[in-house]
């Protein structure tokens, strides 16, 4: 796979003072492939995914995006070379409209005309169920819909690789199922998708690979299937003892 790699992490460890949250941590990300992140809560998944994109630097280990190193890239500029990310807590601009927000990244990331990103940034707003609020200021969105709008925002800049982080926490069993079908379509367009999730059955319908971290430490990797037979996996995530 690592031929084929758009993401490729070696050995990357991240310290704040003496604790260790991510420990020599490798795995590679095939190109249109859909990669699940699951581990207890601290378990180091939201520290990884800040260091693929930028929000902090690694103390050690490498990471590469289409075999080009990564290095001391800030965010802005692994998100013109192609990564997206939410965050676990939606980030939005309070007082720009929702679609405002999205042609940020659509003219800023993706680098469209001002034309292409108005009708670019409309079918994604469709896409995520906010297109009746459009015009609506981001900071008065309920959470539900703030969430939908971290998800909006990243697909605006038309990544290449979008990094998910829980972004189907807090919905109900039918927007559930919404979601699972625009991560679907988004992975048929040729995205790649790394995706931490506690909704196991959303991740499970969609994901090709699973990574299981705990305490910083991968643990397991491979099939949704085989992973969570795992009996180590089982006894950390799920509590159950072998």
């Amino acid at each position: 796979m690592t031929d084929q790699a758009i993401l490729s992490a070696k050995g990357l460890t991240k310290r704040f003072g003496a604790l260790t949250v991510v420990e020599d941590v490798s795995f590679d990300v095939g190109r249109g492939e859909v990669l699940g992140i699951l581990g207890p809560n601290g378990a180091g998944k939201t520290t990884l995914f800040n260091l693929i994109s930028g929000d902090l630097a690694a103390n050690s280990g490498e990471l590469s995006l289409d075999g080009s190193p990564l290095r001391a890239e800030p965010p802005f500029k692994r998100c013109k070379r192609g990564i997206g990310r939410t965050y676990q807590v939606p980030q939005p601009f309070g007082a720009m409209t929702a679609f405002e927000n999205l042609l940020v990244p659509a003219m800023m990331s993706a680098r469209m005309s001002e034309a292409e990103a108005n009708d670019h940034c409309a079918e994604v707003l469709r896409d995520c169920g906010l297109l009746p609020y459009a015009n609506t200021a981001a900071g008065s969105l309920t959470l539900l819909n703030r969430k939908r709008l971290e998800l909006a925002r990243a697909l605006a800049g038309r990544p290449k690789l979008l990094l998910l982080d829980e972004i189907a926490g807090g919905l109900t069993e039918a927007e559930g199922a919404e979601l699972v079908g625009l991560v679907r379509r988004v992975r048929d367009q040729g995205v790649t998708i790394i995706w931490i999730e506690h909704v196991l059955h959303a991740l499970m319908a969609v994901a090709n690979r699973v990574m299981v971290l705990n305490f910083g430490v991968k643990i397991a990797e491979g099939t949704p299937d085989a992973v969570m037979q795992d009996a180590e996996v089982q006894r950390v995530y799920m509590g159950i003892e072998a």
